[in-house]
């Protein structure tokens, strides 16, 4: 029989006053941003994150003024390359995509931006905090090889993958921060774990769109155990046998990695330190997935699950405050 998820911690937000912080004159290899986009990068790296990933832009309220600009141009980036899949009608039109970030990249931190906004935002942040390379590089074959294949076999090649994606971004904001905490084991180890739930949870937010798109996201090793047949879910949905257990062991996992990253915490005294709190606060919508799925049986089609929730602001203003996640 089923058990129910441990009780989650629940967190706050706000939303953010933004002021412009960049201006400059160049062509973007994109048209679509060769005008505002250019004239202001990190105005356009601030609508495209809150068109595309409003948690993230609600939690941008709580960075400093002076970090917020390098905030938007990194979550940005995210969603470039997180959005790439969905905007190309081929896998080598998406891979020429990837090819034009990776010499992006290189040519930021060799001190000669690419003409595309969010290319010179980045370049601004890389001015002002010791940003690594790697990070960036890493995320970027992450999400090319995804372009060829989105299913996993097994639980650890999905995790491999989310430490190249998501943990790799909170490794990247942990930078953004002074020293010591830029440079905490803990907080690192910590970030690692939750950037693992954050996978699991999107995945689990977005299961009922990729199934219909023919993609099966939960690894093959969870639905074999439950007897999940992949042709069952993508006519079915909700309907095919064993998925809300396959569902719920996947849940499970993510919340796993919560438990485990709050437990990491004790090494710097339970809680997040107060600087470091505006990287953790991506915890918030994690668990508040995690407690709407678990009210909702486990069914991650129900179409509820896809609206914002009215008081995940409130969820994330509490738990800045509180120094929890």
């Amino acid at each position: 029989m089923r058990t129910r998820l441990p009780a989650l911690l629940r967190a706050p937000l706000g939303t953010p006053t933004l002021r412009r912080l960049y201006a400059t004159q160049h062509q973007s290899f994109d048209n679509s941003s060769s005008t505002v986009g250019l004239s202001d990068p990190f105005e356009y790296c601030t609508d495209l994150v809150r068109k595309h990933d409003y948690e993230s832009y609600l939690i941008s309220q709580f960075w400093p003024r002076d970090l917020r600009g390098s905030y938007f141009a990194i979550k940005a980036f995210s969603v470039e390359l997180a959005t790439v899949q969905d905007h190309v009608s081929n896998t080598t039109i998406g891979k020429m995509r990837m090819q034009f970030w990776r010499d992006a990249i290189k040519d930021i931190f060799n001190g000669r931006p690419p003409r595309h906004p969010t290319a010179l935002a980045l370049f601004h942040a890389t001015q002002i905090a010791h940003l690594q390379p790697y990070h960036f590089k890493r995320i970027i074959d992450a999400r090319d090889a995804e372009l060829e294949t989105t299913s996993y076999q097994t639980i650890d090649q999905l995790i491999s993958h989310s430490e190249s994606t998501h943990s790799s971004l909170l490794y990247i904001f942990l930078s953004l921060l002074p020293s010591p905490l830029n440079d905490s084991h803990t907080l690192s180890h910590c970030a690692s774990h939750l950037g693992n739930a954050q996978t699991i949870t999107t995945l689990l937010r977005a299961l009922p769109y990729h199934s219909k798109q023919g993609r099966s996201v939960i690894p093959a090793e969870i639905t074999s155990r439950h007897g999940v047949r992949q042709e069952e879910l993508f006519r079915k949905g909700p309907e095919a046998q064993g998925i809300e257990d396959a569902i719920f062991e996947f849940a499970t996992l993510a919340n796993d990695h919560m438990i485990t990253a709050r437990s990491m915490l004790k090494e710097v005294g339970g809680k997040v330190p107060s600087g470091a709190m505006p990287v953790f606060l991506v915890g918030v919508p994690v668990t508040n997935l995690l407690q709407r799925l678990e009210k909702n049986s486990f069914n991650a089609f129900d179409p509820k699950l896809q609206q914002r929730d009215w008081k995940l602001p409130w969820h994330i203003y509490r738990a800045y405050y509180r120094r929890e996640f």
